[in-house]
């Protein structure tokens, strides 16, 4: 499965942005989608997941409330929602597909190429 990540950009702190994932070629229904970021000198690390039905979401506890993941299965399209954005949250992200439902980089197979988010003080 081949993944196009779009969406960052910069934006004030308290801001908001959407990031879009869409997916292509061999896409199974029921792979779940994840969210992780990498900002720089740090390790990547995992944001939030949804499930191939989009019925589950996880989130890490750095964004639960802040942000929010679907999906549109039609549109084979994962979508981020980001509200309430802090410096912190400035870092280039990135979709991923993966077979088990896991939190772990290392689970996912398939991987965007990511898109940068600059939340400014």
């Amino acid at each position: 499965v081949q993944l196009q990540a779009s969406g960052g950009g910069m934006v004030q702190a308290g801001g908001s942005l959407r990031l879009s994932c869409v997916a292509s070629g061999r896409t199974p229904s029921n792979y779940h989608m994840g969210w992780f970021r990498q900002a720089p000198g740090k390790e990547r690390e995992f944001v939030c997941l949804i499930s191939g039905s989009g019925r589950l979401t996880n989130y890490a506890d750095s964004v639960k409330g802040r942000f929010t993941i679907s999906r549109d299965v039609a549109k084979n399209t994962v979508y981020l929602q980001m509200n309430s954005l802090k410096p912190e949250d400035t870092a280039v992200y990135y979709c991923a597909a993966s077979s088990v439902w896991s939190t772990r980089t290392t689970s996912y197979n398939s991987w965007g190429q990511g898109t940068l988010v600059t939340v400014s003080s």
